[in-house]
């Protein structure tokens, strides 16, 4: 009761910062997009954060600009009609210095549009546009002078590191040069209101909430190129105390996702009230192939670290290959060169209720650890599912490696000889109210599980007939209604 009386909070409170407004036309910006504001833009966030804060305030017109570093107590508002565009020069965006908290993305050299390190109370909102220009990132040089394209190199959008108190509220984002919006080891943040359209390059992420606490992220609607809403952990900060609720989410890889980076590990999750759809983008414009998304809900652990209270619930998905994917791996990435490496890392106490999925590919949700590392305590109630269907023997893996070193993603598999759900190494799982059907004959079992302990379903219904809906292998403690 403790946190969820702490996320309501949350929601409550805007961090807007009080004080004057400073016009950014007062310090010299310009309305033409072939030159730089940047210093303008700075020099205004500057004046606010002496005056002890206030709004920085970018009017309707069109701007440049390279890094703009946010200070304590400034919220940066775009007016209605306000496009920031990012510059498309590398040069414009000086690397910025190691940060204190460390993390797998050190090499990466913190390259962003808006930037903020251990800054407090700042927040980004009004009626206008970020546009990053990320098809027209101009790769940096690298080794020896050769240009290469340096994924760390493109400038995200929105880069906080560190910070506490954010408020990002209303305002549209668009085609940053890899992930949109990256917070790193951040408390007390919300996200609200927002519109994400990112398909210009690789990597076109719409959230990711690295290492943070506090957190909510609602009433959003996004649609990416890459993943959606991301939780991961690249240091040793969990994601701990957030909500996602009543967001709208398209991707053509994973919508909604935990992971992959585990390395601080997550608790008291809760996803709720959300809809993932098919992209709006008639192709994934960095794949050129027509796809729909990979996955609806992914939750993953493989670096280390211990997923512990998560709930998914009250959730409509159209159109993913995967509907739901639980991984438990064992990639085992460092998350600094120094660091040891992480042991298997620990999955237990999921909850997924109410879930409609619809337009589902054939690539059969997994629940799947690794030998030795069991996820455990895992419910999945009210749960419909219609897939496509229409294999045929041999479309379908018969046998299913462990690939526990792998990257965690449902093509590494394919089809799996399971419809619904392929269930390995997991123990204390219950199945209540499910409901698995094909638009087309498929031939595979509607419900697999092997190396399983303590398996309860109830109200297990599919298109085949009863003695052929689950298989079970090496399951111990089998209870079935």
């Amino acid at each position: 009761m403790k946190c969820k009386n702490a996320l309501l909070l949350f929601t409550l409170i805007s961090f807007h910062a009080k004080g004057n407004d400073f016009n950014i036309l007062d310090f010299g910006a310009i309305r033409d997009t072939s030159k730089l504001s940047t210093l303008a833009i700075n020099k205004t966030i500057e004046a606010c954060f002496k005056a002890g804060g206030g709004r920085v305030i970018i009017p309707a017109g069109n701007f440049k600009s390279g890094t703009i570093t946010l200070l304590n107590n400034v919220e940066l508002f775009l007016e209605r009609g306000a496009v920031l565009y990012g510059s498309t020069d590398h040069h414009d965006y000086p690397r910025q210095q190691q940060p204190a908290y460390r993390s797998q993305k050190d090499p990466g050299g913190w390259y962003a549009l808006i930037y903020a390190e251990s800054a407090s109370n700042i927040g980004i909102s009004g009626f206008g546009t970020i546009d990053g220009q990320g098809a027209r990132q101009v790769p940096r040089p690298g080794p020896k002078g050769a240009v290469h394209e340096d994924r760390d190199g493109r400038p995200r959008n929105i880069l906080f590191i560190s910070c506490q108190k954010i408020s990002v509220q209303d305002i549209t984002m668009q085609n940053s040069g890899i992930w949109n919006q990256h917070y790193l080891n951040c408390e007390n943040v919300v996200i609200n209101n927002i519109r994400v359209y990112n398909h210009s390059n690789r990597n076109n992420d719409a959230i990711d909430l690295d290492g943070c606490r506090h957190v909510v992220v609602s009433n959003s609607i996004m649609d990416t190129d890459d993943d959606g809403i991301t939780l991961k952990s690249t240091g040793a900060a969990p994601c701990e105390d957030i909500a996602i609720t009543n967001c709208i989410v398209s991707s053509f890889c994973a919508a909604i996702k935990c992971g992959t980076e585990s390395t601080g590990g997550f608790k008291n999750i809760l996803i709720s009230n959300c809809i993932v759809r098919p992209s709006s983008c008639p192709t994934a414009p960095i794949f050129r192939t027509p796809r729909i998304g990979q996955v609806g809900i992914a939750l993953e652990v493989v670096d280390g670290g211990i997923m512990d209270g998560v709930t998914v619930s009250n959730i409509i998905i159209e159109g993913t290959e995967c509907p739901i994917y639980v991984r438990l791996g064992n990639r085992a990435r460092k998350h600094t060169d120094e660091a040891p490496e992480p042991p298997p890392g620990k999955m237990r106490n999921i909850s997924l209720s109410n879930i409609n999925v619809y337009g589902a590919g054939n690539y059969s949700s997994s629940i799947t650890g690794i030998p030795g590392s069991p996820i455990e305590n895992i419910t999945l109630n009210n749960i419909r599912i219609v897939n496509r269907g229409g294999l045929k023997q041999g479309e379908y893996r018969s046998e299913v490696a462990e690939l526990e070193k792998e990257y965690p993603a449902p093509d590494k598999w394919g089809n799996l000889p399971s419809s619904g759900f392929f269930i390995r190494h997991v123990n204390d799982i219950a199945l209540f109210d499910i409901t698995l059907r094909s638009l087309a004959a498929d031939p595979r079992t509607p419900v697999i599980a092997d190396d399983v302990d303590h398996l309860h379903i109830s109200d297990l219904r599919s298109d085949r007939p009863a003695a052929k809906t689950v298989q079970l292998l090496h399951v111990r403690t089998f209870k079935q209604k």
